[in-house]
């Protein structure tokens, strides 16, 4: 089968969305398929282009067998709420004559979407109409809505027309997959019927992520000692994170020599996290690590932290989690009881009030002086990745459901 893919994120960018519609593609080419995708250059975690790679012209290339379609798109050096506009909808204006050509010229058998960024839902679908193939949209995050419950979009009388179009466009879609049964579940609340809908979970490579054996050689090279606790964020430093949360525990937990608080990675908050970090002795900032050390990251951590802000949860299924269950390793999230996150995590780790520090805090103490509890925690996170997020088992269904959709 032909697939044309479209998403701003992919392949070298190790983080987020981009991992999974690389991976993805990957797959589907090792099935024998035939991939094309229309996206950005490189730019995410770090918002700035990635060398070797330019804003403003197109280009195509292969990598890893994957025909690619790099095309323009502003990548702004802040990012507030319409400055975001602006630079998503760049990316969809520069792709809709790539993806409409390829619509008509190479006529795909599926059109395949994947929201951020939601201004491409229109290309991409004016694209399978012209290739008379399937059109599929699958949300990693409702973007609209989290754009505008964490007013990054404060302008509250344009949502009524932003979320009408939402409903349209979706309609207009074979197939609307999402990530987590919560999400799903919005989707039945924006409109997408039962038979419309379909589970695609992000996924895990088990056999690349799982627990290693002291010593860890990373841990080693950062000179952390055997005894030290280590408390790790590791992945994008966003806003619907709400990672100012961990350096005020850092700082209340400041006279416990044992911790050590390590935020990995890149992203909009990440100057800012610095600066109110600034001066803690228990706080130490790394750089996103190359794939090849991934495993080595994860296994840094005697607990995986998970904060995120109380207006987005339910509104995302942070893709960094299957990483940390199987590494083998608790993992202390601040989501409410009644969320896909918090469901996820409760007997694999600990689950805290949103925005409540103190609780956080005891949380983090908790599993710092209990090892046993740690390991037990973590054999369950492990257990729990293997059972759930296959890769093979979830893009083996994903095939399938294609195929009936031909």
């Amino acid at each position: 089968m032909r697939f044309l893919v479209l998403g701003i994120n992919y392949a070298p960018e190790l983080t987020g969305i981009g991992k999974y519609t690389s991976e993805m593609a990957e797959w589907l080419i090792a099935r024998g398929h035939d991939v094309q995708v229309v996206t950005a250059p490189p730019y995410y975690p770090a918002w700035r282009v990635g060398e070797g790679y330019s804003a403003w012209r197109y280009r195509r290339e292969m990598v890893a067998g994957v025909h690619v379609w790099r095309c323009p798109l502003w990548v702004p050096l802040e990012q507030p709420g319409l400055k975001r506009v602006f630079h998503l909808a760049s990316f969809a204006l520069s792709t809709l004559p790539v993806v409409l050509w390829q619509g008509l010229r190479w006529r795909p058998d599926v059109v395949w979407v994947v929201e951020p960024a939601f201004f491409s839902t229109l290309g991409a679908w004016l694209a399978a109409r012209l290739g008379n193939a399937k059109a599929w949209l699958h949300v990693q995050d409702f973007e609209i809505d989290v754009a505008f419950d964490l007013e990054l979009l404060p302008i509250s009388w344009l949502r009524r027309g932003v979320t009408a179009f939402e409903r349209w466009i979706m309609h207009r879609f074979d197939r609307v997959s999402t990530i987590s049964e919560r999400m799903l579940e919005q989707l039945a609340g924006k409109g997408v019927d039962a038979p419309r809908r379909f589970f695609f979970p992000n996924w895990v490579d088990a056999e690349k992520i799982y627990p290693l054996p002291d010593p860890n050689p990373l841990r080693a090279e950062l000179l952390i000692a055997p005894d030290t606790i280590v408390a790790l964020h590791a992945g994008n430093m966003g806003e619907k994170q709400g990672l100012e949360i961990v350096v005020e525990v850092a700082r209340a937990l400041g006279n416990h020599h044992y911790l050590q608080f390590i935020l990995c990675g890149d992203g909009a908050a990440r100057k800012r996290l610095l600066q109110l970090a600034d001066g803690l002795p228990n706080v130490r900032f790394l750089p996103v690590q190359p794939a090849e050390r991934l495993n080595e990251l994860l296994n840094l951590a005697d607990i995986h932290l998970l904060p995120q802000r109380a207006d987005s949860v339910d509104r995302v299924m942070p893709s960094k989690l299957t990483g940390m269950l199987a590494s083998g390793r608790p993992v202390v999230a601040t989501a409410h009881p009644c969320t896909q996150v918090a469901q996820v995590v409760a007997g694999r780790g600990i689950v805290t009030p949103p925005g409540d520090a103190v609780a956080l805090t005891k949380a983090i103490l908790h599993l710092a002086t209990r090892p046993a509890e740690r390991a037990q925690l973590g054999q369950a996170a492990r257990a729990f990745a293997l059972a759930h997020w296959s890769r093979e088992e979830i893009l083996r269904r994903f095939e399938e459901e294609i195929r009936r959709l031909g």
